[in-house]
């Protein structure tokens, strides 16, 4: 990225020298000022536009570049050459983020964390967008609009309603496990440096010989797990909104770079069909002793971005960016977001935003046949915008990034398959019973504060009765919990 010089005069956007930076032209001394003013006119077109939409989700976050190094050899389940051996190294660019919240919002409240990191290897840019857990709300990309409706600002009040947000959990009790996960103690991080990161999806791994596996990502935090209480978290807010993205600055600026352990789950393909737990169910986890996690890397962040708005505010991260050897699964979730995030980004920053220095591949070289549109840099000079052709632009390989599924059945609308052990509780009901005694009750306390402001009770009922059928502990316990805080 081109750096402007600080020296020489200063200019207009088009180059034209400046002579008064201070003063707009008037008709005379104290008369109405001129349409023909260019730097004027310049400088408050500029600043209107200076602010491109905001994420609908994700919108508040912060990120740094960093380079993620291979620690185990696992080209007998992929064949991405990012992964080929132990010791390389790809530059990465991670971008850290609350989900609900608008731009202006404080970073230390409870809601999930975006873990959007972006490999520029040498096959093209890799993005793996997930979380800081390893689960989600809903299962059904169906449901992410109404899902976040519930989120953001009620659209008669104007402010965000406990009473929409448990309306809709209580009519979805697939959501069970991540509230249990978002109400329990990791639900507010310290900082970003002390959360764990998970791609949370299912994807598919590939081979040199064409063999299938499907994969969950964990980046294990090496700064060890470090979250705040609601009140410690309420205070955090109100002195300082900005508090994980000044942590992360000034730790890399201070050379305390923070690092993550890489873990994957790798299932063989032919397990996936009768395996307990539909392993596509992003509402679920692969519990740990019938997968166990394995290192594969270590992922450090070491340079902070220069200018935030470049860097981060139009870094655009797409679960559809592939790379050889690694490819998507049939998570309903997932395939949604394969879309729903590419064209977010066509429309908050323009079709060209893979142009962007930010986004653009760092070890390979872009080559497509898609011109113009907004914020297209004139790249492909006089060459051809069509293909086939005969004057010697790109041709495809033959060879796809993934290894096609077998699919049968008719079209239609259809809920995810269930396995023999799923059900919408069970999960939701093992962390709860994992939690000692102290972890429960600041999860049972958390819940309560936010359901008994709800004013109608069959609304509060309903949410009280899924966490009922996860655990009859942890139905009781809330239920008396949110009777004593309505008196």
């Amino acid at each position: 990225m081109s750096v402007e010089s600080t020296t020489g005069p200063l200019t207009t956007e088009s180059g034209a020298p400046v002579a008064d930076n201070q003063n707009s032209e008037t008709a005379g001394v104290g008369g109405p000022g001129l349409i023909q003013d260019q730097l004027l006119i310049e400088k408050l077109a500029h600043f209107n536009r200076e602010r491109i939409p905001e994420r609908i989700v994700h919108a508040r976050g912060g990120g740094a570049y960093g380079t993620f190094t291979v620690t185990a050899d696992v080209t007998k389940y992929t064949r991405a050459k990012f992964l080929s051996e132990i010791g390389k190294q790809t530059e990465t660019f991670l971008r850290f983020s609350t989900v609900a919240g608008s731009l202006g919002s404080a970073d230390a409240v409870r809601d999930p964390r975006g873990f959007a990191l972006k490999f520029y290897t040498e096959e093209g840019n890799y993005d793996l967008v997930g979380n800081n857990t390893p689960v989600f709300f809903i299962k059904d990309a169906m449901k992410f609009p109404d899902f976040i409706h519930t989120q953001k600002r009620d659209p008669y009040t104007g402010s965000q309603e406990a009473e929409n947000v448990w309306d809709f959990f209580g009519l979805s009790p697939e959501t069970t496990h991540q509230v249990t996960w978002l109400f329990g103690d990791r639900g507010i991080p310290a900082s970003w440096r002390h959360m764990d990161g998970f791609g949370s999806h299912t994807f598919q791994w590939n081979n040199a010989a064409g063999e299938v596996f499907w994969v969950k990502y964990h980046f294990k935090t090496d700064q060890g797990i470090k979250t705040l209480t609601q009140a410690e978290a309420d205070k955090v807010a109100g002195e300082d909104a900005d508090s994980h993205q000044r942590d992360l600055r000034t730790a890399i600026e201070r050379g305390d770079f923070p690092s993550w352990t890489v873990q994957v789950q790798i299932m063989p393909a032919a397990e996936a069909a009768n395996y307990r737990f539909n392993p596509f169910d992003l509402t679920k986890v692969w519990p740990h002793e019938d997968y166990p996690p394995i290192e594969i890397g270590k992922l450090e962040l070491n340079r902070n971005p220069q200018d935030i708005f470049a860097e981060v505010e139009q870094s655009a991260f797409s679960p559809h960016h592939f790379v050889p050897g690694i490819g998507p699964s049939p998570d309903k979730m997932l395939q949604g977001r394969l879309f729903a995030y590419a064209d977010a980004h066509r429309y908050r920053v323009g079709i060209n935003a893979d142009h962007l220095p930010v986004n653009r591949p760092r070890a390979t070289e872009a080559r497509t046949y898609g011109r113009d549109g907004f914020l297209y840099d004139g790249r492909h000079a006089g060459r051809k915008n069509y293909e086939p052709n005969s004057f010697g632009g790109p041709v495809e390989t033959g060879r796809a990034l993934w290894q096609s599924v077998e699919v049968s059945g008719a079209s239609g609308e259809s809920a995810a398959p269930s396995h023999t052990e799923d059900d919408d509780f069970v999960q939701a009901g093992n962390l709860y019973r994992l939690m000692p005694e102290d972890a429960k009750e600041r999860l049972i306390n958390n819940l309560a504060g936010t359901i008994s402001e709800v004013s109608r009770e069959d609304i509060r009922q309903r949410a009280i009765e899924n966490f009922r059928k996860a655990d009859a502990d942890y139905g009781k316990r809330l239920e008396a919990a949110v009777q004593a805080l309505r008196g």
